[in-house]
């Protein structure tokens, strides 16, 4: 009896280790991946735009024209930002009359700064004509010509956004220029 006794006392002293919990395996069912949805900030035309749109549930493409368009907007808008940057770094450091003893320095300092105003001039007109076309942008009217009302190739208005006449409109007024000139 003592080697039973024995037996049962060890099985007592004996330390398990805690038991892992096993997870139960629930039955495979198909997942459905989740879109994670973004919040964008619309503007109020793009809200007036949606309410114009049909509700048939399908989405309107842009032809590629309009597409072209709304890019050619986008660098109007960079290219306006970067103008206006450079404006006011210009305004900082305008160089303002200073009065040399050499009348040599005197009239150098004087051709840079009316260089520096004129093209200054220059890229408050370009300024004007970038918020003009964007404006016609929004209007709808872009890319027509002022003269004859027919379409401006999407390559004319890639080069020269700003532009409001097509090239065969342009070309016979440059070349009354010339003769008013000449």
């Amino acid at each position: 009896m003592p080697k039973k006794q024995k037996i049962a006392s060890t099985k007592k002293k004996k330390t398990t280790a805690p038991k892992k919990k096993t997870m139960t395996k629930k039955p495979m069912t198909k997942k459905t991946p989740t879109k994670k949805t973004q919040t964008k900030k619309t503007s109020p035309k793009q809200v007036v735009a949606a309410a114009k749109k049909p509700k048939t549930g399908k989405t309107i493409k842009l032809a590629p024209r309009a597409r072209k368009i709304q890019d050619i907007k986008k660098k109007l808008i960079g290219q306006k930002k970067i103008l206006l940057l450079g404006a006011m770094e210009a305004r900082n450091e305008l160089p303002e009359q200073t009065v040399f003893s050499d009348l040599g320095d005197q009239a150098s300092a004087e051709i840079d700064r009316n260089f520096m105003l004129k093209i200054k001039g220059r890229e408050r007109k370009l300024i004007k004509k970038i918020e003009e076309a964007v404006e016609r942008i929004d209007e709808g009217i872009f890319g027509i010509c002022d003269k004859c009302g027919e379409e401006i190739d999407i390559r004319r208005l890639e080069a020269r956004p700003v532009t409001t006449m097509c090239i065969e409109c342009k070309t016979v007024q440059e070349e009354e220029e010339k003769l008013r000139e000449g």
